[in-house]
């Protein structure tokens, strides 16, 4: 069973990246919200790993901290989400945000999430209710993580007709002590100048 791989980072092709680990280059692939903090080509990374054996693949999931794995591994233990699904599911919200949407059973946040509609929403919120309270990251919310308020402002920049790859330069530069609110008004005026 792998665990973990540590190597040099030679390909990234989202979802799916290679590292090298002493002349063996594993394909992987990571959740969006890994994706985006990865280390530049040519650099090393260490990602943890799930290892997914189908009867016609065997599949190399890998993740920057131990808490994205364990949601994709509770994600995968409910019927009817597989690899794919998880990988969906933690690529659209971060685990914090998973856990707040499960501890609130707001079905808003999961329905955004391509590939995931209301009745899987739903089940997904009744299978993990109590299960995700760890990853919570302040009882009654309240405080955002940087990496939090980033991906929100995101979401809403993306809603509002923005494309990923215009918007996460711009939020990557504000920062880090900021609120999503902060964040996408000052998003909007960087974009309003261009």
């Amino acid at each position: 069973m792998i665990s973990r791989l540590t190597g040099t980072l030679i390909e990234k092709s989202p979802p799916q990246i290679v590292v090298d680990c002493q002349g063996v280059g594993y394909e992987v692939a990571v959740p969006m919200s890994s994706f985006y903090n990865l280390p530049a080509l040519g650099e090393r990374v260490s990602l943890y790993i799930q290892f997914v054996v189908r009867e016609d693949a065997q599949l190399l999931y890998g993740f920057l901290t131990t808490k994205e794995r364990e949601a994709f591994r509770l994600l995968t233990r409910i019927t009817g989400v597989g690899p794919k699904m998880a990988l969906s599911v933690l690529s659209g919200m971060s685990v914090d945000e998973l856990a707040q949407s499960v501890a609130l059973q707001e079905i808003g946040p999961l329905t955004r999430v391509p590939g995931v509609g209301k009745k899987t929403a739903e089940r997904l919120l009744l299978e993990l209710k109590g299960k995700l309270a760890d990853a919570l990251p302040t009882v009654g919310g309240g405080t955002h993580s940087a990496g939090s308020v980033q991906h929100e402002a995101l979401s809403a920049l993306i809603a509002l007709g923005y494309s990923d790859k215009e918007a996460l330069p711009v939020l990557k530069a504000l920062p880090a002590e900021i609120s999503v609110e902060d964040a996408i008004r000052q998003a909007l005026r960087v974009f309003a100048k261009k």
